[in-house]
């Protein structure tokens, strides 16, 4: 069964940069997409990237032109490069992914991380 493990989250000034990783391990057959979410105190967890088995990128508006997912499907991880964060990019951040468990299984299983956080404040 696949597991995702998010790294790199912490406090930074506003202004500042992080990044966070997300490795998947355990068994499984192959990765398909794989996204970023963010859940600040009190809200909904939100969509904030994502990216497809061939390298396809999407983001939510309020992180464009801040934040990059990438991906390295030697490592089985996702990574997320925030610059420029402000106070409102607070939140704990979640990956996912869509796994295929077995070469013939007929569904691809979503797949979440436990979280980490980020705190922007000086």
């Amino acid at each position: 069964q696949a597991q995702l493990v998010e790294s790199g989250g912490g406090l930074v000034q506003p202004g500042g940069s992080l990044r966070l990783s997300c490795a998947a391990s355990g068994r499984f057959f192959r990765i398909n997409a794989m996204g970023w979410y963010r859940q600040a105190p009190g809200k909904e967890r939100k969509l904030i990237a994502d990216i497809t088995s061939g390298g396809s990128t999407n983001y939510a508006d309020s992180v464009k032109g801040r934040f990059t997912i990438s991906r390295d499907d030697a490592k089985n991880t996702v990574y997320l490069q925030m610059n420029s964060l402000n106070p409102s990019d607070t939140a704990v951040y979640y990956c996912n992914a869509d796994v295929k468990p077995t070469f013939d299984s007929s569904k691809y299983l979503t797949v979440w991380g436990q979280g980490t956080q980020v705190t922007v404040s000086s």
